[in-house]
C-alpha cells in the first residue's frame, strides 16, 4: 500500500495496542507462551488477530489456524503463537463469566 492511499485513514500500529502504555492480555499472553521468536512476523501477527477477535471472538483452534495461513513466520510451527491466541481467548471468557 502506498501512503497516498492511506490519506484520511486511521492507521494503528502494533505499539497503539497497548492500554495505557501496559501490554494487552494477547501481547503477555505470546511473552509467555513463546510465541514472539525472533519477531520478524509478531506485529503482523498481533494486528491480525486483534482484529480477528474482535470480528470472531470465540474462534476454534482450526480459525485460528486459517487465520494465521496469510502469515509467514519462518521461526516456528505456530504452535505458541496458538497457544497464546487460545490463552486470550480464555482470559476474556473468566473475565466476563467473573
Amino acid at each position: 500500500m502506498f501512503a497516498v492511499q492511506a490519506d484520511g485513514q486511521e492507521i494503528k500500529t502494533v505499539e497503539g495496542l497497548t492500554e495505557n502504555g501496559k501490554l494487552t492480555d494477547l501481547q503477555k499472553n505470546f511473552i509467555e507462551c513463546h510465541g514472539l521468536q525472533c519477531g520478524f512476523c509478531t506485529a503482523g501477527i498481533l494486528m491480525s488477530t486483534e482484529d480477528y477477535l474482535e470480528k470472531n471472538p470465540n474462534p476454534s483452534t482450526k480459525e485460528i489456524k486459517e487465520m494465521l495461513s496469510g502469515h509467514l513466520c519462518r521461526c516456528t510451527g505456530y504452535d505458541g503463537i496458538v497457544k497464546a491466541i487460545e490463552k486470550t481467548i480464555e482470559n476474556k471468557k473468566t473475565a466476563i463469566s467473573s
